[in-house]
């Protein structure tokens, strides 16, 4: 394919690397129209030919004024072979968002997804979330396709930006609040006056055979603080499910507190996550206890790797916390890409995140 790419960002917006796919019709970025009105465009060469999804140099450089338009014109276009849509991130876990209410069927494929969430051959992001139409009643309905193109239940961060997704869409302002299906049940986020999203994620899964987990139960019918072999180590491990697979460790029967940035996850990630005793894989999530009401956690996702922040896992982190004992119901959650307040809460069993959701960009790609 030969690639037209423009891409518009504002001078204002700190310094990202947005890399876009080809075709010979341009794909096109444009920042968040409340930014500062001088942009920074690069437009490369049409003439160029280029594999799928691959970069080509810029033939000039310039600073232009950006097109008249406002997000509610852009998410409104309707042309054939090309997909508009809006890229979030929550604490820098990134999301190509995708407005598919007319239909049932995700308007990309998983290799298509692949291909997009490419950080050098494709836009560049964790997952692509589709807004569906809502079942049995709800609002809308949240399917997610992550960057290895294999379909998780439900995504935290990424059902706080559907629900930021969904009020642009909607043309909606303030405090509000949606229904959503998910593969992990209903799931409830809520804007608030400040523009963070509280989500009520529903009760945690806490049955070893319902996590999913081969590890047998030693609390109950759960997995707290059990012991998991690992390439020759031996971990202390609780699993937790939030809708979705989660193997929380506070660190090794020979160290019991971990240090999380001097952690490979590369190395050690896949290799929890592909564990015999987890038989639909599992996230990781690696945690420091600095005080009862404040952890800090590196994850490994499920299809995804290590990513800047994952919301079920900062859910189970503390769900497993007050479980071994070493934290309070309500806890700051410290992530690569940021903190997160959770609380599990004693009066419904709920377990509540709130924490940021954020527009990066629009753009344009034929498909």
């Amino acid at each position: 394919m030969a690639i037209a790419a423009a891409i518009t960002v504002p001078l204002t917006t700190p310094s990202r690397r947005f890399l876009a796919s080809a075709s010979a019709n341009p794909i096109r970025f444009s920042s968040p129209l409340t930014a500062q009105p001088k942009y920074l465009k690069i437009a490369a060469g049409r003439g160029t030919q280029c594999p799928n999804f691959r970069i080509c140099a810029a033939s000039s450089m310039r600073i232009e004024a950006p097109e008249k338009a406002s997000p509610d014109s852009f998410l409104d276009r309707k042309e054939s072979g090309i997909l508009h849509f809006v890229k979030y991130h929550g604490l820098g876990n990134d999301f190509i968002l995708v407005d598919n209410r007319d239909t049932t069927e995700p308007k990309v494929s998983p290799d298509q997804a692949v291909q997009l969430c490419d950080r050098n051959f494709g836009i560049g992001a964790d997952g692509v979330i589709f807004a569906m139409p809502g079942v049995n009643g709800t609002d809308y309905t949240m399917r997610i396709f992550n960057s290895d193109g294999s379909e998780p239940e439900m995504c935290g961060n990424g059902i706080r930006c559907l629900a930021k997704f969904i009020a642009e869409l909607e043309n909606s302002r303030g405090k509000r609040s949606f229904t959503i299906h998910t593969g992990a049940g209903l799931i409830v986020p809520e804007i608030q006056e400040d523009g963070k999203v509280r989500v009520d994620m529903g009760e945690p899964i806490l049955k070893a055979s319902d996590v999913p987990t081969k590890l047998p139960p030693n609390k109950d019918q759960s997995v707290v603080k059990a012991r998991l072999d690992v390439d020759g180590s031996e971990w202390n491990v609780t699993c937790v499910s939030m809708g979705n697979p989660h193997c929380v460790t506070f660190g090794t029967s020979q160290s019991q507190d971990l240090h999380v940035d001097e952690l490979n996850l590369a190395d050690i990630g896949p290799k929890f996550e592909h564990h015999v005793m987890f038989p639909a894989r599992t996230n990781t999530e690696f945690v420091q206890v600095f005080s009862p009401t404040h952890l800090k956690m590196h994850v490994w996702e499920r299809g995804a790797g290590a990513t800047l922040a994952c919301g079920t896992g900062a859910c189970a982190v503390v769900v497993a916390a007050v479980l071994e004992g070493r934290a309070a119901r309500r806890c700051t959650v410290d992530l690569p890409g940021g903190p997160l307040d959770i609380e599990w809460s004693e009066k419904d069993n709920h377990i509540y995140m709130t924490g940021p959701a954020e527009v990066v960009f629009y753009g344009s790609v034929p498909l």
